[in-house]
């Protein structure tokens, strides 16, 4: 296939079939429960009120054929997780490293290899239902939409996208198409991350005005300029697709493929693409962000052309919504063993009570945790000391250190109001066969996908610029020149 030829031809896109008047009853109560489910979690101010429904669904006792983009790394383990479902039929592999795709083809010696996800999907069209997306940040939006667009379910790894207006697109087409979606964000299924959300939003640590995030990102290389030097890449390696959408560039060994593109604009989002749809995906949802009225990259580390810089804090300021005040939220991110670069992290007179949680090593003085959310509310604190919101601890005002959130009296009465999960892919799977909205479907992650990438780009506007954001519109009214980074122009051959 020409890999200059656009994505796929309009009308290998058709509509979904009209709906029988049992499944429109159907789906129309699944509209009614997801709305529901949705209000719970915490909606952005001018979101649908309905969460989306599936217009196709698979019988109960039909497999679920999939196409898994993406073998390595993290592809690897989604790939591994989708052959051991008992309902999925793993019907094709794809990798631009044929070194990827060969692991996993002895496990599963019936699928389908390619290295062109454009040109299995043209081929395999009619023997696919679902695809997941797991390959560098840079191209998840071109093959989600490619996905979508032929009327098939998708899971996609964090961060959704990684432009603003990506993410918009898929949330869109999704709901478009009633869809089963899921992003891979696997903490969404733990019940201590849902349990966290129901104490916050009952009001145990009372009206939440600021919110401190950090991670120990990046444990790659940033904060560097492009090497002067080229290589020539492997006969296993397709780079030409590897770079996709992106600006054509030369193939260096061990500067891009496999890991090492995260700290890169052109090909990744940084520690906020790689952890803040982790970190920030509990206070998100019991704080109901929605968007921000403004962003600044308030300090950093020296900024580089082309890559993150090695350590930054920036600024979201969230409206009045939904009853909540307005909030003040800070990102940190660096890598606190870097010894030429300190990491910029959260006041410690805001963080001090959290050093003693956990007990430290022997010979070792307490210390902050390397990665953390901290909530703090006019009654007190919630803090959630790991990467994925999976435990949580509680300190109200009056009181001297943090409780387990379970233990903690005041939590105790608290009811469960959001159901709790059978498994993050099961979510996806239970969708696509007319269940609930999977916790983490595009219409939410989305909107999780936008603020996080927001970041990236008052860091790209430049430190101390505050960054006026009208989110329906995706522009910034105080700084126009923000417009380059929330849409990419993708290389000819490589549309959305």
């Amino acid at each position: 296939m020409n890999k200059d030829k656009s994505n796929l031809e309009e009308n290998k896109f058709s509509a979904l079939p009209p709906q029988s008047r049992r499944n429109f009853l159907r789906a129309s109560a699944l509209t009614m429960a997801a709305a529901s489910f949705a209000g719970r979690v915490g909606r952005a101010q001018d979101a649908p009120v309905a969460a989306p429904y599936v217009g196709k669904v698979k019988g109960a006792n039909d497999k679920i054929n999939v196409a898994c983009i993406g073998n390595g790394g993290q592809g690897a383990s989604d790939t591994r997780d989708i052959f051991e479902m008992k309902d999925a039929n793993l019907v094709a592999l794809c990798d631009v490293d044929r070194t990827h795709t060969e692991e996993m083809a002895a496990k599963v010696p019936h699928a389908k290899i390619y290295q062109d996800f454009r040109t299995m999907l043209e081929e395999m069209d009619s023997s696919i239902d679902a695809v997941t997306v797991t390959i560098p940040d840079h191209n998840h939006a071109i093959a989600t939409l490619s996905a979508l667009k032929m009327g098939k379910h998708v899971f996609c790894q964090k961060p959704l996208t990684q432009t603003v207006w990506e993410a918009r697109q898929v949330r869109d087409l999704a709901n478009a198409k009633h869809l089963a979606t899921q992003m891979g964000n696997q903490g969404s299924a733990s019940s201590g991350l849902r349990r966290a959300v129901e104490i916050v939003q009952a009001g145990v640590i009372g009206n939440v005005s600021e919110l401190h995030v950090w991670s120990n990102r990046p444990i790659w290389p940033q904060g560097l300029d492009r090497p002067k030097t080229a290589d020539v890449w492997s006969a296993t390696l397709d780079w030409d697709h590897w770079i996709g959408p992106a600006k054509l560039r030369p193939f260096k060994g061990d500067v891009y493929h496999d890991f090492k593109w995260r700290g890169w604009y052109d090909f990744g989002c940084g520690a906020l693409g790689d952890m803040a749809c982790h970190t920030v995906n509990m206070p998100s949802r019991a704080l109901k962000l929605g968007y921000p009225t403004m962003v600044e990259l308030e300090e950093s580390s020296q900024l580089f052309p082309e890559t993150f810089p090695k350590t930054s804090r920036i600024r979201f300021d969230f409206p009045e919504r939904e009853g909540m005040p307005p909030l003040k939220f800070w990102w940190y991110d660096g890598d606190p063993n870097d010894k030429s670069q300190p990491a910029l992290r959260p006041p410690a007179d805001v963080t001090k009570e959290t050093w003693d949680i956990k007990p430290p090593e022997e010979g070792k003085a307490a210390h902050l945790a390397e990665s953390g959310a901290l909530l703090v509310g006019d009654k007190g604190m919630l803090f959630s000391p790991d990467d994925y919101g999976e435990q949580s601890y509680i300190m109200l005002k009056g009181e001297k250190e943090y409780v387990e959130m379970q233990n903690h009296p005041a939590a105790r009465s608290v009811p469960q109001t959001i159901p709790r999960s059978p498994g993050h892919k099961q979510e996806w799977f239970r969708m696509m066969r007319g269940g609930p909205p999977a916790y983490s479907n595009f219409d939410i992650a989305a909107y999780l996908t936008e603020i996080i990438l927001l970041g990236c780009v008052a860091l790209r506007v430049g430190q101390g610029k505050k960054m006026a954001w009208d989110g329906p519109k995706m522009i910034s009214p105080s700084h126009p020149e923000a417009a380059q980074y929330v849409r990419r122009a993708n290389r000819r051959g490589w549309v959305v």
